[in-house]
C-alpha cells in the first residue's frame, strides 16, 4: 500500500527537465557521449542532440490474450487454431524487426550538416501554447501531486476500514469465545484462590515451624565448650533478638502445640545467654582494671594519672567492640537513651542483667581508681586541719564534680545512656544509685557528703552556711548571661541532688541544734530583763539576747537557703521563731512577777519591742534583706498596718463594755470588732501551726496590756486632785519608757501614744454610759 513513496518529495521550484523521482522505461538506453570531458562539458557543440530518445524495448514474453472465434462445428477447430498461430508468429516477427531498427538508429551520430538542417525547422506548436505550458508546468506539477495524495488517502481510508471491519469481527469473535468459556475461567479462578490459599498456609506453617526448629539450633551453640566467645562477635546479638522474638511468638500463641514447654526453654536460654555476656564483661572489665590501677598507683603525677584513668581506660574498654555492642544492645532494651525504663515482655530479664553489668563496671572502677580517691582524701583532710575549713570543703568539692562528669562521660561511651535524675525505682538512675560504692558519679552523692559532714560537724554553724551558700550561688543559680554547657548543667543536677539528699538535711539538723542550744534551752541572766539606753541602735542596745539570736539565726539561714526553702513554710524557720514567742513568754512571765503599778521594766512594753524587732525580721527574710544587725525598723509601717489600727476604737470599746474578749483579738477579728461580732475564721490551732499568725496575736494582746494601763493611768492623774500636774508627770514617765525603749524609732513611740489616748478615751466612754444607766 505505501510501496509508491515518491509522491512525499516536494518541488521547491519548476525546472523545464525530467523529474528525477519519475521512473525510466526498462530497455536499452543510450550510452554517455566517449568525446565529454571530465568537468562534464561536451567536447564539440554545446546544443544537445535533437530528437534523440530512448524508446522502450519490447518486452519478451507470451503473446497478448486474444478472444478466438468460436468453432462453429468440432470439424472446424483444427482449421481455426492453426490460423490464429500463423497469425501469431507473424505478429511477433514484425515486432523483432521493428525493435531491431530502432536499436541500430539509436546508435546512430547526428551529422553536423543534419543538426544545421534540424534547428532550421519551424515547429509546429505555436509559442503561445508553449509559454502556456511553461507558464502552467508549477500548478500542473501540483496537480499531479494533489492526485497521488487522494489516491494515497482513499488507500488509507480503506486501509483504515477494513482494519476496523477485522477488528469488529474479531471483537465479535472474543465476546463469543469469552461468553462461551465464563464457567471455565470462573473454575480457574478458583483454582488460583485456592493455590494462592494453599501457599499462604504453608508459609504460614513453615514459618512457625521456624520457631519450633530453631531451639534445637541455639541449644547447641549456648552450651558448647567455647559459648562464652560468642559475646565477641555481633552475631550473639542476634541469637538474642531470635530469643525475644521466639518468646513473644510462644506467649502469643500458648494455644499452640507444647508452647508452655518451648517458651521455657526459650526463656531459659534467654537467661543463660544474658549470663555468658555478664561473665565476659567482668572478665573484659577485669584485665582492664588490673593493669590501669598497677599504672596508677605506679605514677605521681596528676595528669598521668588522670590520663590513665579516663584516656587510657576507655581505649582499652572500646577495643572490645563487639562485647560493648552486645552490652549496649542489652541496655538499650530495657532503658531508653536518658535511662527511662521501656516496657516490654523480658524486662525484668534485661533489667536484672543491667543492673549487674552496671554493678560490675562500678565496682571495677572502683577499684581502679583507688589509689587517686585515697590520695584526694588525704589532702582534703590536710587542707582542712592546715589551711580552712570553707576552702578545704571547695576545692574537694571541685575535684568531686570534675571526677563525676569524666565518669559521667565514660558510662555514656559504654553504655550508651546518659541516666536523668527519676524518681521511678526501675529507671537506669535508681539502678545506679543503689550501688553504694565509694566512686561519685551522677547518681550518686553520698561519698561527698560523707566526707564533708565529719569535718562540718566539727566546724561552726556559720561555716556550713558558707559552704551551702556558696555551692547555690555557685552551681544552681546560673548568671543570665552565662553560658550553659555540658559541664555546667552536670554540676547544677548534681549539686541539687548533693543539697537536696544530703547537706541540706544535715544543715536543717544543725540549726535544729543550735536553736535547742540559743534559744530554747538558753538561761535567763537578770540583767538581761532590764531595759538599756535606747540612744544607740534598736537591734543593739537593749533587744532581748535569745531574740538577737533568733534573728542571727534566720539571718544565716537565708544566706545558706534558696528563698524557695527559707520561707516561713520551713520548719527550721517556724521552729526559731515558735522557740523565740515560748523564750519571750517565759521572760514575761518573770517581768510579771512585780505587782508594782508601774513595773521596771514594763512586760508589757518589752514584749511589744521584742516582738515587733522579731516581726520586722521576718519580713527582712521574706524579701530577701536579712540582715544580721538590722539598722532601723523599716517594715514597722506594714507591721502596724496589718494590726488594723483604724478599728481599734471599736475594738478597745468591745472588750472594756465585754461584748468581746481578748482572745478573738486577732487579725480576723478585727474586722468585725466596732460591731461587736467576733469572727471564727482563724481558729487556736491555725494560729499556732502560723508562726507569723501566732507572732501577730501575741503582738495585738501586748500592745492591748499596755495601752490599757496607761490609759486607765492617764485617766486616773486626769481625773485627781492635782490634775493637769499629774497628767504631766504621767505622761513624762511614758515618754522615759518609750523613750528607753523605741530611743531612736520615734514612729513606733507616736504610734504606741496614739493607741494610748484611743484606750484611754475609749475607756471614758464606757464609763459615762455604765454612769448614764
Amino acid at each position: 500500500m505505501y510501496e509508491d513513496s515518491s509522491w512525499y518529495s516536494m518541488v521547491s521550484e519548476p525546472v523545464h527537465k525530467r523529474n528525477s523521482s519519475t521512473s525510466q522505461p526498462t530497455g536499452h538506453r543510450r550510452r554517455a557521449s566517449l568525446l565529454q570531458q571530465p568537468n562534464g562539458n561536451p567536447a564539440g557543440h554545446n546544443a544537445p542532440l535533437e530528437n534523440v530518445y530512448e524508446e522502450p524495448e519490447a518486452p519478451i514474453g507470451p503473446p497478448e490474450p486474444t478472444l478466438l472465434p468460436r468453432a462453429k462445428s468440432y470439424s472446424d477447430f483444427y482449421h481455426v487454431v492453426r490460423a490464429q498461430l500463423s497469425k501469431d508468429a507473424a505478429t511477433k516477427k514484425k515486432k523483432r524487426r521493428k525493435n531491431m531498427g530502432r536499436g541500430i538508429d539509436a546508435l546512430m551520430v547526428v551529422k553536423p550538416e543534419d543538426q544545421l538542417q534540424a534547428r532550421t525547422i519551424i515547429p509546429s506548436r505555436s509559442r503561445g501554447a508553449q509559454l502556456l505550458d511553461a507558464s502552467q508546468q508549477e500548478y500542473l506539477l501540483y496537480r499531479d501531486q494533489l492526485h497521488m495524495v487522494e489516491r494515497h488517502m482513499d488507500m488509507l481510508v480503506d486501509g483504515a476500514s477494513s482494519a476496523l471491519t477485522l477488528l469488529t469481527s474479531l471483537a465479535d469473535n472474543f465476546r463469543a469465545v469469552e461468553a462461551q468459556t465464563a464457567s471455565f475461567q470462573a473454575q480457574c479462578d478458583d483454582l488460583v484462590s485456592e493455590e494462592k490459599r494453599l501457599q499462604k498456609l504453608a508459609d504460614e506453617v513453615g514459618t512457625d515451624l521456624h520457631y519450633y526448629a530453631y531451639l534445637d539450633g541455639v541449644t547447641r551453640r549456648l552450651n558448647a565448650p567455647g559459648a562464652g566467645r560468642l559475646v565477641n562477635h555481633e552475631n550473639f546479638g542476634e541469637i538474642l533478638d531470635n530469643l525475644n522474638v521466639c518468646i513473644a511468638f510462644m506467649e502469643v500463641h500458648p494455644d499452640y502445640r507444647d508452647a508452655e514447654s518451648y517458651l521455657a526453654r526459650y526463656q531459659s536460654l534467654l537467661t543463660k545467654a544474658l549470663h555468658l555476656l555478664e561473665v565476659g564483661f567482668e572478665a573484659h572489665l577485669e584485665r582492664i582494671s588490673t593493669e590501669i590501677s598497677k599504672q596508677i598507683a605506679g605514677t605521681h603525677s596528676e595528669a598521668a594519672r588522670h590520663a590513665l584513668a579516663y584516656g587510657r581506660s576507655k581505649e582499652l574498654i572500646l577495643e572490645a567492640d563487639g562485647l560493648i555492642a552486645n552490652v549496649q544492645r542489652v541496655i538499650l532494651t530495657c532503658y531508653d537513651q536518658f535511662g527511662q525504663p521501656i516496657s516490654g515482655r523480658s524486662f525484668d530479664t534485661y533489667s536484672n542483667t543491667a543492673v549487674n553489668l552496671f554493678a560490675a563496671y562500678l565496682d571495677t572502677r572502683d577499684r581502679s581508681l583507688r589509689p587517686l580517691t585515697q590520695h584526694e582524701l588525704e589532702v582534703f583532710q590536710k587542707e582542712a586541719k592546715e589551711v580552712n575549713v570553707e576552702t578545704a570543703c571547695r576545692n574537694f568539692i571541685k575535684q568531686s564534680y570534675e571526677r563525676s562528669f569524666n565518669e559521667t562521660g565514660l558510662f555514656s561511651k559504654v553504655f550508651a545512656i546518659e541516666p536523668q535524675f527519676n524518681q521511678d525505682n526501675a529507671s537506669a538512675y535508681a539502678a545506679l544509685k543503689s550501688q553504694g560504692k565509694g566512686l561519685v558519679h551522677m547518681a550518686n552523692t553520698a561519698p561527698i557528703a560523707t566526707t564533708l559532714q565529719p569535718v562540718l560537724q566539727s566546724s561552726d554553724l556559720q561555716t556550713t552556711c558558707n559552704l551551702l551558700g556558696w555551692i547555690t550561688n555557685e552551681y544552681l543559680l546560673l548568671e543570665y548571661d552565662e553560658e550553659e554547657t555540658r559541664y555546667s548543667i552536670h554540676c547544677h543536677d548534681l549539686s541539687a541532688r548533693l543539697l537536696t539528699e544530703h547537706l541540706w538535711p544535715m544543715a536543717d539538723t544543725a540549726f535544729e541544734a543550735e536553736v535547742t542550744k540559743s534559744v530554747s534551752k538558753a538561761p535567763i541572766p537578770p540583767d538581761s530583763l532590764k531595759g538599756g539606753s535606747g540612744a544607740s541602735n534598736v537591734a543593739l542596745s537593749n533587744t532581748y539576747p535569745i531574740a538577737k539570736s533568733a534573728l542571727e539565726l534566720l539571718a544565716m539561714y537565708d544566706h545558706a537557703m534558696p528563698k524557695e526553702r527559707s520561707q516561713q513554710s520551713s520548719p527550721v524557720v517556724f521552729r526559731i521563731v515558735n522557740e523565740t514567742i515560748l523564750a519571750l513568754q517565759r521572760a514575761e512571765a518573770r517581768l510579771k512577777t512585780n505587782k508594782s503599778a508601774n513595773p521596771d521594766p514594763d512586760p508589757d512594753l518589752f514584749m511589744i519591742k521584742n516582738l515587733l524587732i522579731l516581726k520586722n525580721g521576718l519580713m527582712s527574710l521574706e524579701i530577701g534583706d536579712v540582715r544580721a544587725q538590722p539598722a532601723t525598723m523599716q517594715y514597722f509601717g506594714q507591721i502596724w498596718d496589718t494590726l488594723s489600727p483604724q478599728n481599734w476604737m471599736g475594738l478597745f470599746r468591745g472588750i472594756l463594755g465585754g461584748t468581746l474578749s481578748l482572745g478573738l483579738w486577732s487579725s480576723a477579728a478585727s474586722t468585725g470588732a466596732g460591731s461587736g461580732k467576733p469572727s471564727t475564721n482563724r481558729t487556736a490551732v491555725q494560729a499556732e501551726q502560723d508562726a507569723n499568725e501566732k507572732l501577730d496575736e501575741l503582738l495585738r494582746q501586748s500592745i492591748y496590756a499596755f495601752t490599757q494601763r496607761w490609759g486607765t493611768l492617764l485617766n486616773g492623774a486626769r481625773s485627781g486632785r492635782r490634775g493637769e500636774q499629774a497628767t504631766a508627770a504621767t505622761e513624762r514617765g511614758l515618754d522615759e519608757k518609750l523613750t528607753i525603749a523605741f530611743g531612736t524609732q520615734p514612729e513606733v513611740v507616736a504610734k504606741l501614744k496614739e493607741a494610748i489616748h484611743i484606750n484611754a478615751q475609749a475607756q471614758k466612754e464606757v464609763k459615762a454610759e455604765r454612769g448614764g444607766r
